[in-house]
This record gives C-alpha cells, structure tokens and sequence, in this order.
C-alpha cells in the first residue's frame, strides 16, 4: 500500500505586503490626506468593492467639508450684512423722519432771542444777555455822546454809572451762533446836568459847554456899577446858581467882576470861584 501525502502540491507562498499597503497607513492617508488614501485604497489595498466605495465617499466627505463649512459661512455673513443695511429703512418712516435737532426746540429757539436791555445799567445788560448764551466776547461797547469816550468792559463794570441807550439787534432780533451785540451806553451821575439818554446816538453833547458851535450868552452890563447892584460882586444879569452850572456853561473859572461871579460860588473869597 503506497502512501499518499494528503497535498500534493506545495501551499503557494503568501504575497508580501508592501510598507505603503499596511491597511492603518490607508487609514491614516485617509484621514490626513484623503486624495492619498484614495488612490491607495484603489491602488494597492486588499479591500473589497464595497470597502473601496465607503471609504471613497467618506473621506471625499472629509475632504471637502471645510470648503462647505466656509461657503455656507459666508453666505450667512453676506447676508447678515444685507439685513443690517436693509434694517433702517425697513423701520416706517425712519428716513423721511428724522430726529429734529436740539436747537430747533422751543427751549433752544427762546435762548437765541436777544432781550430787551435798553434803560438798564451796564451790569443788568451783560446779565440778560448771558442768560441768552451771548458772553463778554461779543458784545461791543460805545458811546451815545460826542464828548463821552466808549468804555471798556473793565470800567463799565467798575463806574457802574454806564446806562444802555441803544441796542442792536433790537429786542427779539435773532441770535445764531456767532451773533455780535453791540450796546451804545451812556454815563452819569447825581451830579451830571443830562441825565437821560440822547434821541439819537452820536448827535448831541452831554456837556453843552463842549460843543464847539456853541455860542456864549452876551451878558448886559450895568453901566452903573462894575460890581453889580445885587451884590454878586459881577455885572449883569447872568447868574450861575453853582460851579456845576458855571462849569457847564463854559464860564469857569469866574473871577471878580466878570458876569456871574458871586460869593456864593467863591467859597475861600479870593477872587477866583469855580476854580
């Protein structure tokens, strides 16, 4: 009886797997490169058909999903973007209706009036006018008399003796941002012989003694007696009641023996009254 081996023929020896075939250097190709894997996957892989088509369609997922991902981003960004510039305009009226202004309100309108300051002392002036938003800066200063020098700011306050004659604008008058005012003041005192303002500025003389036209009075001597028959110790009728009158009428000094001296206005009797 002649023993037969139970195979015939040799196993076939198994094929050597190459480096680039190791199924987790696919895997890893897949994951980190996934047009790698692919090719190896059809290239070089002992996988099945179907092994081949799932892992094709899942890393071409992997693959382009970052490309998807940004697109539908910036999608989304545009048209967020159009919605934020469509917003204003989808709210009724917000165009046409703007939000009026602060200096169109009845409070702001009432501030830039220019009130009425005329009659009123330089201090009370410059108060008024504060209140309605116009400062030092902007008002100008002048004088209503020909022989009355305009004061600064300084004195006016100081003498506190000026009087505003004349405005401008003029009560009510508008006051937009940049307005100047000007006030044209007048100056005195108990003492002053005018003590109201002029008709018009820059026409009259505050000491009528200073206006060059004036003509003196002619005084009617008495041929009697050079020192008077009153006892004024002058001739004449003309008769000064005191130095503010004789000063006024441009007489002063009065000396003994010209038309108005008197005793009453020589008070250390020496000749010379309204020194």
């Amino acid at each position: 009886m002649t023993y037969s081996p139970p195979y015939p023929y040799p196993p076939a020896p198994a094929p050597v797997r190459r480096w680039w075939q190791h199924p987790a250097l696919v895997i890893a190709a897949l994951i980190v490169l996934p047009p790698v894997g692919i090719a190896l996957v059809w290239a070089a892989s002992g996988w099945s058909q179907g092994k081949k088509i799932l892992a094709t369609v899942l890393a071409g997922l992997w693959f382009i999903s970052p490309f998807l991902g940004d697109g539908d981003a910036a999608k989304k960004g545009g048209e967020d973007a159009k919605a934020a510039v469509a917003a204003p305009s989808s709210v009724p009226g917000a165009a046409s209706n703007p939000t009026p202004a602060a200096s169109t309100s009845p409070t702001a309108a009432a501030a830039a009036s220019m009130p009425n300051v005329v009659g009123t002392s330089y201090g009370d002036a410059m108060a008024a006018l504060k209140t309605a938003g116009i400062g030092e800066a902007a008002v100008t200063l002048d004088d209503v008399y020909l022989d009355i020098d305009a004061p600064t700011h300084a004195k006016a306050a100081a003498d506190g003796d000026w009087k505003v004659c004349f405005q401008s604008p003029d009560k009510g008058g508008a006051l937009p941002a940049g307005a100047k005012v000007r006030l044209d003041l007048g100056q005195w005192s108990e003492a002053s012989i005018v003590k109201q303002c002029p008709a018009a500025k820059g026409t009259t003389y505050q000491i009528p003694a200073n206006d060059p036209d004036q003509k003196k009075p002619s005084p009617t001597k008495e041929s009697s007696s050079t020192g008077g028959s009153s006892g004024t110790g002058g001739g004449g009728s003309v008769y000064y009641k005191n130095c503010a009158a004789a000063k006024a009428a441009g007489a002063a000094p009065v000396r003994r023996g010209d038309p108005g001296y008197g005793k009453h206005l020589d008070k250390d009797g020496d000749g010379t009254a309204c020194e």
